[in-house]
Parts: structure tokens; C-alpha cells; sequence
């Protein structure tokens, strides 16, 4: 990153709440080129709606965002053409071929047919799924669904790619290409916002990690750099500092102990 470079990201006071529960309580960040962002933090503490209201999912909040110098406020899809999404849990359209899936997609984001179809194809044989490219996704594993939703989130080329659990299912040779992937992308100035509860996939590819704890950024910074922050030794070790959660052993020996009839 450069001093003079602008951010792709702006997050300035963003609150959100849900009923009679808040759940952001005033998130500012700047986000930018080239960065691959972990954001992690425990379940409920806003991740996911973070990521839901950049991508336009949620359209009620506090506060401003701007992505790719456009703030989203107005409804405009113009930013969202060069945005990609992999969700934790999609619909796939089951009675649709890959080929026929991924077209659509295509399209939807502007490319012809003819220009989807050959780029589609030549992802899904890097993942191993020439084969079955011309098959319906109703006979695909979880594994090879994940694949097709990595290859959709990609057909655009996007500046910035919205990661959600991307490696769910996935095999341990397609996990290493997806990492190598995604460095790449960032090589070339990509933008990766980076989204998971598996804190060694977390720790090993993001270049900035953001703790988000009650709605609330808590740390922010490299993991060399939580790492001092925290003097722990592993990202699973500074998350559970951070957040206040000291009681996993206890709670396991006490699990053990029920399942044993102790």
C-alpha cells in the first residue's frame, strides 16, 4: 500500500441493529488495494452483517460506506459489477449443468455467452471438473458446488472478491490452489475480504486481520502485529485473549465427561 493510495473500502460509523439488538456499534474502516482482510470474530459479533450490507444485501444501517469511490447508500449496482461473492451456504439452480449455470452468471455480470462459456470451462478444468461440466449440479458434491461458486465469483475478474467460508467442503489440493489463487490476486492489486471461523486458513493468507467482537472492531493489524498486541502465539490463541473466552478446556473436559457418564 502507498500513502497517496485511496482506499477501495470506506466504513465510517456504521451501526446496525436488528429489533432491540445492536449488532455494529460503529465500525470505521479503511480498506485497501491489494489487501487480503481477515475478518474474523465469534459467531454473532457481525461479520456477516458487515459483509451483507457492503454487497447491498441489507439496505437499512447508520452510518456511510463507500466502495470503489461510490457510496452504496443510493442503491446504484454500478460498484457491484466489480465485486465477487462467495457466500458460506448458496442456492445453486440444481437443475442447471455447470456449463449452463455459469453462463448465466456470465451474462448477468455483462460478458457474452461465448466469452462465459470458454472462460467457465478453462476455470473448471483447473479445479478438475472438465468432466463434469456438462453434468447438473444436482449430482455435484458439496465440495464440487463450492467449486462452481468460486469459479461464478471470479467470471467478472472483480476488484474486490467478498469471501464467506469459501473452503467449505473442499478437498486439501483444491484448498492449496485457492490460496495460491487468492495471493495472486492480491499481487495484482485484487482486493480480498476474508471472512471464516478456520483461524489457520485466516492466519496463514491475510496480510491485515480485523477482530470484530459485540459489534466492534477490537484489533486490527497484522498477525506479527496481534500477535504482540496479545503475547499469544497462534491467531486461535489471540482470538480467544481478545474476545474474553478463556473457558474452551474446561468446557471440553466437562463435554468428555457427560458423553464418558463420569
Amino acid at each position: 500500500m502507498r500513502l497517496h493510495d485511496s482506499p477501495v473500502i470506506t466504513i465510517r460509523n456504521l451501526e446496525k441493529s436488528f429489533g432491540t439488538k445492536k449488532v455494529l456499534q460503529g465500525i470505521n474502516l479503511d480498506v485497501y488495494k491489494g489487501q487480503i482482510i481477515g475478518y474474523i470474530g465469534p459467531n454473532g459479533a457481525g461479520k456477516s452483517t458487515t459483509v451483507k450490507i457492503m454487497l447491498g444485501l441489507i439496505g437499512e444501517y447508520a452510518g456511510d460506506i463507500e466502495i470503489l469511490g461510490e457510496n452504496i447508500r443510493g442503491g446504484s449496482v454500478e460498484y457491484k459489477r466489480k465485486i465477487g461473492y462467495i457466500p458460506e451456504t448458496a442456492e445453486l439452480y440444481d437443475n442447471l449443468t455447470a456449463r449452463e449455470y455459469l453462463t448465466f452468471i456470465g451474462e448477468l455480470y455483462g460478458l457474452d455467452y461465448d466469452e462465459a462459456d470458454i472462460k467457465a470451462e478453462k476455470l473448471m478444468e483447473l479445479f478438475g471438473l472438465k468432466g463434469v461440466y456438462n453434468s447438473r449440479i444436482s449430482s455435484y458434491s458439496k465440495g464440487m458446488r463450492q467449486k462452481v461458486l468460486i469459479v461464478s465469483s471470479l467470471l467478472n475478474n472483480p476488484d474486490i472478491l467478498f469471501l464467506d467460508e469459501p473452503l467449505s467442503g473442499m478437498d486439501a489440493n483444491s484448498v492449496m490452489i485457492f490460496k495460491e489463487v487468492l495471493a495472486e490476486l492480491a499481487s495484482q492489486g485484487k482486493t480480498i475480504f476474508y471472512s471464516s471461523h478456520i483461524m489457520e486458513v485466516v492466519e496463514k493468507i491475510s496480510s491485515r486481520i480485523i477482530l470484530i467482537n459485540h459489534g466492534q472492531i477490537v484489533a486490527d493489524g497484522s498477525f506479527e502485529q496481534l500477535k504482540e498486541k496479545s503475547m499469544e502465539g497462534s491467531l486461535e490463541e489471540i482470538f480467544n485473549d481478545l474476545t474474553g473466552f478463556k473457558d474452551h478446556k474446561e468446557i471440553a473436559e466437562k463435554f468428555v465427561s457427560i458423553v464418558q457418564g463420569v
